[in-house]
């Protein structure tokens, strides 16, 4: 993949940076362009046209329908009949179906019931179904499932981009994390070079003795290592953020090594993100678009519960046809020339209708205690992660304490050790010390950050 420096994209676009900060990528700015760009959230678009698809495809159902049956057949010369029928059907809401037909046969052998006039036979009528299919039937059931099938497939939209953007929020995190490491390393790499020099002069100089050179090179050997370490996890983590930036023409960015994260995330996340314990102390956890969706799916087995429960009853299917040789004339109409009929039929023991409304219910009692563990789940979470922010916070607190701490004591031992007074072992394990505390409050800064978007995810509140 060709690499690009992303800062010249970043100052050629809507994103301005300040004369200072001009390397600087921060929150705000890369999850403008991950919603912009992001082929995934382009995806997540497509599920709502995966349910407007399904509803129109259930209306197709009501559609109205035009039938043509023609057959022939001639053997040794002889007709022995010519059927066409044409029929046109308008099929409505409930079990009502309107239909208009033309009927034209003739033959040598055609069955005599089939014999029309000799300009055909016109009819129009009703087909009704009395008992089963009259207030539900398959085609209205679809219908209403597919409506609600629409309104998850929203809900469902609502959940793949919180999830997206809050991995692709945590991937900043890390990234910020890795390259705060990678600095701390560098610093003290830096400390570790000046010591040695020091040490070495004084050891010239008859001030120190070998061993202190020794011991000050070690410790410089381990700061290198350490870095080195630092520098993969920083590359790993800036290859895994550069996966959310793209172009608009879907082409793939990785960042340079010019462009460093926000320093100052701690202090305007909550201005970015808005801030995670007001939302949930004011969230309504059946808002949660996770339990709409639930709700949405207990709707429509509501709807297919009616249609077993409408099953149980007997199929009663009435039909009448008005008949007319011209069918310009409404007069030609009359009751005594018709075709009717009347359909009906019931399973004597109903096993198989009994079964699927037994299931039906069995469906709606699961989909009941999925809601209620469900919201119980994301009500719980809401309590765990807001209390782990106001502990992180507070820790946050203590070990900037620590590490101002430890950084005066590391530097009263190194001004002791020129002064003769201290010893390298003491100077080196005073700067791991300071160095183990910075560590901790760089994990302890991004748990912070973690919980704060972990909150935000469980809220549902990364929207596009």
């Amino acid at each position: 993949m060709k690499k690009i420096l992303i800062i010249l994209i970043f100052c050629c676009n809507t994103f301005s940076f300040s004369q200072e900060a001009k390397n600087s990528l921060s929150l705000e700015e890369y999850l403008g362009y991950v919603k912009k760009y992001h082929p995934l959230l382009k995806q997540a678009k497509l599920t709502t046209s995966n349910g407007e698809a399904k509803l129109l495809k259930a209306r197709g159902a009501f559609d109205p329908k035009i039938e043509v049956d023609y057959t022939r057949k001639n053997f040794k010369n002889t007709e022995y009949y010519n059927k066409l029928n044409t029929t046109f059907k308008i099929p409505t809401w409930y079990g009502i179906e309107f239909k208009a037909n033309y009927e034209n046969n003739d033959g040598y052998y055609l069955n005599p019931e089939f014999k029309t006039p000799e300009k055909g036979l016109y009819s129009a009528g009703v087909s009704v179904s009395l008992a089963k299919g009259l207030l539900i039937n398959q085609r209205m059931a679809f219908l209403k499932q597919a409506k609600l099938y629409r309104k998850q497939s929203i809900e469902k939209q609502k959940l793949l981009v919180n999830e997206i953007l809050y991995n692709a929020i945590n991937s900043y995190f890390k990234w910020l994390k890795n390259y705060q490491t990678q600095l701390v390393y560098n610093n003290y790499l830096t400390n570790a070079k000046t010591r040695l020099d020091n040490v070495r002069k004084s050891f010239i100089a008859g001030d120190k003795p070998a061993v202190d050179t020794l011991e000050a090179n070690i410790n410089l050997k381990n700061r290198l290592l350490d870095l080195e370490k630092s520098k993969i996890s920083h590359t790993k983590s800036k290859l895994e953020l550069s996966n959310y930036l793209w172009l608009n023409n879907d082409l793939p960015l990785e960042l340079s090594d010019l462009i460093t994260p926000d320093l100052n995330t701690i202090n305007n996340i909550d201005l970015v993100l808005g801030n995670s314990i007001i939302k949930a102390a004011s969230f309504n956890t059946n808002n949660h678009p996770k339990l709409k969706a639930l709700q949405l799916k207990k709707e429509g087995f509501k709807v297919s519960r009616k249609l077993k429960l409408n099953n149980l009853l007997p199929k009663i299917d009435l039909q009448y046809n008005f008949l007319t040789t011209d069918y310009q004339n409404v007069n030609t109409l009359s009751t005594s020339n018709y075709k009717g009929g009347l359909n009906v039929s019931l399973p004597l023991f109903l096993r198989k209708e009994r079964a699927d409304l037994k299931l039906a219910n069995l469906k709606l009692k699961e989909i009941d205690f999925d809601i209620s563990s469900t919201k119980v789940a994301i009500d719980n979470k809401i309590k765990s992660n807001t209390e782990q922010i106001n502990s992180y916070k507070e820790q946050n607190r203590i070990l900037n304490d620590l590490a101002k701490d430890y950084k005066q004591l590391l530097k009263s031992e190194e001004r002791k050790f020129y002064l003769g007074e201290g010893s390298m072992f003491l100077v080196n394990y005073r700067e791991v010390k300071s160095i183990e505390n910075e560590l901790k409050l760089i994990k302890n800064q991004f748990s912070y950050f973690k919980s704060k978007s972990t909150l935000l995810k469980t809220l549902n509140s990364f929207s596009l």
